[in-house]
């Protein structure tokens, strides 16, 4: 794998726009579950027999918010009980040496502006778990892990009305201005992209991969298992991000990158 980082590393030294797409393959390093690992239901379904993209979707929220923010409830603990690990430290060093370096992120867990990924170079296309808001008055409430200690669902503390994250569920629209901040982006082009984490089942995932190769770009993935990218892009190195997000970085040469 030696060469493949060597060859990643010599095109973000010369590249001045860079994309890095993040999944949730980057958090569950941090010890997070995906959405069908969630209280542990590994067969995809709820205590309830529903599937768990039912139970985690708008028309859930709205028809039975404890039955939603059950598990809600259990995403946010796990976030909320770990932390940014060495790959979201790595990307954000990342774009501290590259201002032309952007992170499309699906997670909502917040952890790449923990580690210091700057806001404006940020696209969060699902949303984040804080702060909460009042689906009836629309009062922000920022205090999330008090919320989770109450009974479910979370009710506002003015007017009583339920209480949700700034989260893209199942069933719902994503949000407007970070479709438009990505497709913004994409149309000035990127000369690097690096899908990490991620199985890129969503189009608008998979489209910058598709765009910066077609274009003439580098694209990578870095990632421990197949995904429907794997024969797509130009390189992949096969590991674990927080492994091989930092052996990245230390094949990058700090005075030869270009700004």
């Amino acid at each position: 794998m030696d060469e493949a980082l060597r060859r990643v590393a010599r095109a973000i030294e010369q590249a001045e726009r860079i994309l890095v797409i993040t999944g949730a393959g980057l958090s569950a390093d941090s010890g997070l579950p995906t959405y069908r690992g969630l209280g542990g239901l590994y067969n995809g379904h709820t205590a309830e027999g529903l599937p768990i993209e039912a139970a985690l979707s708008g028309p859930m929220l709205r028809r039975d918010p404890a039955l939603c923010w059950k598990y809600l409830a259990e995403l946010g603990k796990a976030c909320l009980g770990a932390a940014p690990n060495a790959g979201h430290l790595a990307i954000a060093e990342l774009q501290r040496r590259k201002p032309g370096c952007w992170v499309l992120t699906q997670n909502i867990d917040g952890y790449h502006r923990a580690a210091g990924s700057p806001g404006e170079r940020l696209i969060e296309i699902h949303g984040e778990l804080a702060p909460l808001y009042c689906q009836s008055c629309g009062a922000e409430d920022s205090e999330l892990a008090e919320h989770l200690q109450r009974p479910l669902p979370p009710r506002c503390r003015q007017c009583g009305g339920v209480l949700r994250p700034p989260v893209v569920l199942f069933e719902e629209m994503l949000p407007e201005a970070a479709v438009d901040s990505l497709y913004g982006e994409l149309r000035k082009g990127f000369a690097v992209v690096l899908s990490v984490g991620t199985s890129a089942s969503f189009p608008y995932i998979v489209e910058p991969v598709l765009r910066t190769r077609q274009a003439g770009g580098l694209s990578v993935e870095i990632n421990p298992t197949l995904t429907d990218l794997s024969d797509v892009v130009d390189v992949r190195l096969a590991g674990r991000a927080l492994d091989v997000l930092p052996e990245l970085l230390g094949h990058i040469s700090s005075d030869r990158i270009c700004k």
